[in-house]
């Protein structure tokens, strides 16, 4: 695959999101002064969610819509969203600018010629099938685990976290859910990356006898095994039940027929 740096000179370059040599579109920004009533600017938050989805004013589809819509700035990303009044923009802002990407549509933020978000990462990519919110986590350590190697491995810890949280544990203590997980059948190969990551990830925000400081090569390994676990308990599983739902439903119901009897 061809690989162009980014670039404020190029009209196609290797994306800093999806890494994809592709086009690149190229856009202006404008500014409005933000309202004496608003004071300051609209940052989503988990609490403004919460209220929204619990709030009975919303009619069902305006709710949906503003769900999506939250859902979509609390991932950090920067978002366009065409603007349909008819207000003109008080200001031009110079040495901004924003490029979108042909492949994956995200946006990349550029101070005059310099790259400013997404900042530069190092590491494997996350699993395509993680959550969003475990993706983030997963892309911060990518973002920091050349200058902090410790700090990568204490954010993958997090990572294994919320990933027993979504797998249905309480996603506080990691040695109870492994424990649960266990008991639930989970494979012992996925037991031990998870011990593995937890161990090593623990040591690496508390004194002890693993010292991470100028380890590089064992924090990459720990985004190796992050994905492991994504693919043994979310992409697995996710492929085998997206094959049987390709069986023809006769096949489907005698197979349930046979394991009921």
């Amino acid at each position: 695959m061809k690989t162009v740096p980014p670039s404020v000179r190029e009209t196609a370059f290797s994306c800093p999101h999806c890494y994809a040599f592709t086009t690149q579109y190229w856009y202006d920004i404008l500014a409005n002064d933000v309202s004496a009533e608003k004071r300051l600017p609209f940052v989503a938050s988990d609490k403004q969610r919460e209220n929204v989805s619990n709030n009975p004013k919303y009619e069902p589809n305006e709710k949906k819509s503003l769900l999506v819509l939250l859902d979509e700035m609390l991932t950090g990303l920067v978002l366009l969203d065409r603007e349909k009044s008819s207000k003109y923009a008080s200001y031009s802002v110079r040495n901004l600018h924003l490029s979108e990407c042909y492949n994956c549509k995200k946006i990349a933020v550029w101070v005059a010629d310099r790259l400013l978000f997404p900042v530069a990462k190092s590491g494997v990519l996350p699993n395509p099938d993680l959550p969003a919110a475990i993706k983030l986590d997963f892309e911060e350590a990518r973002e920091i685990v050349e200058a902090s190697p410790r700090g990568a491995a204490a954010l993958l810890r997090l990572t294994v976290q919320k990933l027993c949280a979504h797998l249905g544990e309480r996603g506080k203590k990691i040695d109870d859910d492994i424990a649960s997980l266990v008991k639930k059948g989970l494979n012992p190969l996925v037991q031990q990356a998870l011990d593995i990551v937890r161990v090593i990830g623990n040591e690496a925000v508390h004194p002890g006898v693993l010292d991470l400081k100028d380890d590089r090569e064992t924090a990459q390994r720990l985004f190796d095994l992050v994905n492991a676990i994504a693919d043994q308990m979310i992409t697995h599983p996710k492929a085998v039940s997206d094959l049987y739902g390709k069986l023809p439903q006769g096949k489907r119901k005698a197979i349930e027929m046979r394991d009921k009897s």
